[in-house]
Formats: C-alpha cells, structure tokens, sequence
C-alpha cells in the first residue's frame, strides 16, 4: 500500500470575452493563447500517456464561461484564423533567421508547435470539449464543476439566491458540455463563506477545494490539518491545499518557474522586432501585443537576457520533476508516521500557469506522471472523489471563510480599486429574484427575463474586480461591468413596464449568448426553480 497519496488539481479557467459585433477584438486573445499554450499541449500530454497506459489520474475543474467559449462557433472560427496566423509569422520567421545560428531552430520550434497544435485542433473539429470528455475516466481525468461566472461567493452571498443560482448554473452546465455529473466544484477563486456547502449539497457536489487556512481554522480544529478532508455540517467534504506543494510550482521567486533555463515570458517578438515587420501579424488596431514567440531564457533578474534553449529547459523540467516527486515521498513518510491513515497532500494550481505563464510547465507535468508511474511506489496520485470512496469516515467540522487571493480573504476583490461594483451587483440581484417570483410570463417575457438574468451573471464575474486590483485593461474590466449593469437594469425597467423592445432584445441574446439553456426561475425565492432538460 502506498504510504501517501498525490492529489493534483487544473483549475481551468478565463473570462467570458466573446465580441461579435468587432472582426478583430484584442482580449479574445487571452482564449486563444491559452489553447495553444496550455488546453492543447495538456491534451497532447494526456493522449500521450493514455496510449502508453501510464496512470495520469488528476482533477480538472473547467468552468462554465471557459466551456462556452470553447464550444462557440464563432470563437472556434476566429481561434483558427489566430492559429493560422501564427503559422504565418513562425514561417516568416524561419525565413528571417535562416542565417541566425542563435534564433533559427527556435523559429523550426515555434512552427513545430504550431502545426502540432493545428493537427490536434482539426482532428478534435474544432471541439476541444470533446477532447476533454474522452480523457476522463478511471486512470484519467475527473472533472469538477464551478461557478456559473466565477462569482466570488463570499461577496455575492449577500442575496443567497444569487449564490445559489452560481452553483446550480455551474452544475447544469457542466452537465451540459460534459455530459456528466460532478462530484467536485471548485468554489471560484477558492473563496468560501460558512453556508456556501449547503447550496452546494444541494446539487449533488460532495466535494469542494479550501486554501490551507479555510481548513486549518474550521471549528473545530481538524486532526489532521490539510492532510485528510473534513466534512462539513452539510455532510459536502472539505480538502484543504497543500502550501508547500503549491508554492514550490507557482512561485516565480521560489518555485521552478524562476529558474534561469526556463523561457522568459516578457520578452516576445511583437515588442522586440521592427514594428513594421511584425504589424501583418498584430491586431488591426496595430498595438504591440504578444505573439507567443519568445527567443529569450530568464537567464537572470536584470534586462540582459541569454537565447533560450529548449534541450536545456526540457533537462531541467525532468530534474524539478524528480525534486517535486521526492519532496512529496518524504512528506508522504513523515505524515504517515503521525497519522492511521494514508495523507492526502492536495496540489492545486492554476491550468494556465502550465504552458502560458510557465512554458516548460506540460513539459514537467508530464515528466512527474511518468516518475510517478515508473520510479516509485511510496505515493499514489488519486482524486478527490476517489479519496472519499477509500475512506468515507473523516472529521466534521466547520470551515472558516477563506480563499486563495492575497492575504487569504476577501482584499482583491473589495478594496479600494472595485468596491464600487457592489452596491450595484447585490441591487441587480435583489431585483433578478423580485423579476423571478413575479409570476407567469409569456414567451417575450421570458425571454426578456433570461437575458436579464445572463446580464446579472456576467457581471458577477470575479476577474473584473481582479482586472480593477491587479491594473492590467482597467478599463475594460470597468466598461464589461458598466455595460452588463446597464443592460440588466434596461431589461428590468422594460419587463417592469411590460414594453419589451424586442430588437434590442435580440442584439443582446445574439451578442451575450451563453448558457442557452438558463431559466430565469433558477433565482425564484421560494419553490422549486427549474432549468430545462439537458440534452
């Protein structure tokens, strides 16, 4: 038996950025570089070992505006468009620098990549959910469900039905795109508030994720701190995080991404080569932006950068990868002396960080997976759910509320730079349930009162007010607030009036289309609130 168990989890997740009324919009980028970058070299990676019958059981979360984005055909479209662009430079590239001994097989790199990830993009059709499906399984994935729009519950919970509706919404959906029924859900930026189980025990979820604290505070204090889950009083399990499996992979100063091998992200050749060169292969409105090739290794912490060398990044993957596995066999053995079970060391991390913000990131993944299989036999990777089934007895207890942003509660998203947003949230959710228990609607109406509820949910997203905190494109994160208000507030003063513009109706149902399969009575205060059938 092994001495431990290994609990890796992908929280996979990005804004909903979906604009058709432009031809070319600059933050629908954010979806595209992370397809290429991290959803499709992860697929890549799983496939591989799949085939090779190499164990790779994780947990993946992947939420709903990220699953919407990716089954849009519009998007799907205009990510093909992206790609082939891409090819388009790398190929120019390989021209530009047939003479360059220091950047040519970087450009071969860049093109190698980039047709690799067409191949995948054209043998999935474009469906990269599909992909996903086919990966879970015993020996494979377990994907969880999340928040409707990532709503940060702890804020949002002012009106319960509004947290209810994320949770139900996010299960639905999951259901939807994946055709299964999650045991998990990752509460949206691990933000908890003492009740929030509840809601989710009443959608079938029997499991959800804490950072470290929300668990090591719970009343009363768990036996074994992080390192087995606690049920809460709503019989929903609680896994508290790992910190130092966790910040031994995210932390660019002390983790593995930092280290001088490694690519550097900041040095991209839609910044470094002559503008006039580079601007066929930007945004029309000709701003600088990355492209996604970089000829740089971190080398070291001032501006002077060495060019990247992919054998040696790869090298240095492996190692970190067999480091990251003995740290975990020896934490393994030393819980287990303490405790009369097997711990589960629970490591959860940001998808994106593995390929976008950590090139070499799918790379060590896959390097642990295999060590893990081939090299030892003290620790065992499982799954949340899978825990729960070996040992269903654990402790009750009652956790604190928490989350995994700066200084662990609720700072990055009420401070100084957001707190705005929410006297105008909670009234758009006050009114959203007034609308819901109203009473009996007619087929205008309820489409009117569908839209308002996707405006309400779009607003609530959590990455505005982590745009607002962080000072990356304030200003659209301020204008997508601004504008899915408005929209919310037109719909409710018409529907209160009973004088529907219905075109107007129709540009938003065709501009803000997500989840077409809502009902509006999910926010109903009192009864039993529907949606309808998934199919």
């Amino acid at each position: 038996m092994a001495k431990g168990y290994l609990s890796l989890i992908l929280h996979t997740h990005l804004p909903y950025v979906r604009h058709p009324e432009a031809e070319d919009f600059l933050e629908e980028d954010w979806l595209f570089e992370a397809i290429t970058e991290t959803y499709i070299p992860l697929i890549d990676v799983f496939r591989r070992l799949r085939a090779e019958g190499i164990s790779f059981r994780l947990t993946m979360s992947l939420t709903p505006p990220l699953l919407s984005m990716l089954a849009d055909p519009l998007l799907q479209s205009r990510y093909r468009r992206h790609l082939e662009q891409l090819i388009a430079l790398a190929r120019s590239e390989e021209s530009r620098t047939r003479f360059d001994g220091s950047f040519h097989h970087l450009a071969q790199h860049y093109l190698d990549r980039f047709l690799r990830a067409k191949s995948i993009y054209d043998e999935y059709d474009s469906d990269l959910i599909r992909a996903f499906r086919q990966l879970e399984g015993p020996g494979g994935l377990e994907l969880i469900a999340s928040g409707a729009t990532h709503g940060f519950l702890p804020l949002l919970g002012v009106n319960r039905t509004a947290a209810k509706a994320q949770i139900r919404l996010g299960v639905e959906t999951h259901r939807h795109y994946l055709g299964s029924k999650p045991k998990g859900f990752w509460l949206p930026e691990c933000g908890y508030n003492p009740g929030d189980d509840s809601l989710l025990a009443e959608s079938g979820i029997r499991y959800f994720l804490l950072d470290s604290h929300g668990l090591l505070h719970a009343t009363p204090r768990p036996r074994y701190a992080t390192y087995a889950p606690i049920y809460c009083p709503s019989a929903v399990a609680a896994f508290g995080r790992d910190w130092e499996s966790s910040k031994q992979v995210w932390s660019s100063q002390e983790g593995y991404p930092g280290d001088p091998e490694y690519r550097e992200f900041y040095r991209d050749i839609g910044y470094d080569l002559d503008y006039d060169y580079v601007k066929p292969f930007l945004h029309s409105c000709g701003i600088r932006t990355q492209t996604g090739i970089k000829y740089y290794k971190i080398t070291g912490p001032d501006s002077q950068k060495a060019p990247y060398n992919p054998q040696a990044a790869t090298e240095r993957a492996a190692v970190h990868a067999g480091n990251f596995m003995f740290n975990r066999i020896k934490q393994a053995e030393y819980l287990a002396s303490k405790m009369d079970r097997p711990p589960i060391i629970v490591a959860p991390y940001d998808a994106e960080l593995f390929g976008h913000w950590w090139y070499e990131g799918p790379q060590w993944l896959e390097f642990l997976l295999r060590k893990l299989h081939y090299d030892q036999t003290d620790i065992e990777l499982i799954t949340p759910g899978d825990y729960l089934e070996l040992h269903p007895k654990n402790q009750i207890a009652q956790p604190t509320m928490s989350s995994w942003g700066y200084k662990g509660y609720n700072e990055v998203w009420l401070e100084g730079s957001n707190d705005w947003i929410y006297r105008h949230l909670h009234m758009a959710a006050d009114r959203m349930t007034e609308l819901a228990d109203s009473g009996h609607a007619d087929q205008l109406q309820r489409r009117a009162l569908n839209q308002a509820a996707r405006e309400l949910l779009l607003a609530q997203s959590s990455d505005w007010a982590f745009i607002m905190k962080t000072g990356t494109m304030v200003s659209y994160a301020v204008r997508r607030t601004h504008q899915h208000i408005h929209n919310f507030t037109g719909l409710y003063e018409q529907i209160k009036a009973n004088r529907l513009d219905e075109s107007w109706l129709a540009h938003l149902e065709k501009t803000n289309n997500i989840f077409p399969f809502l009902d509006y009575t999910i926010y109903k205060s009192q009864g039993q609130a529907a949606l309808s059938p998934v199919v």
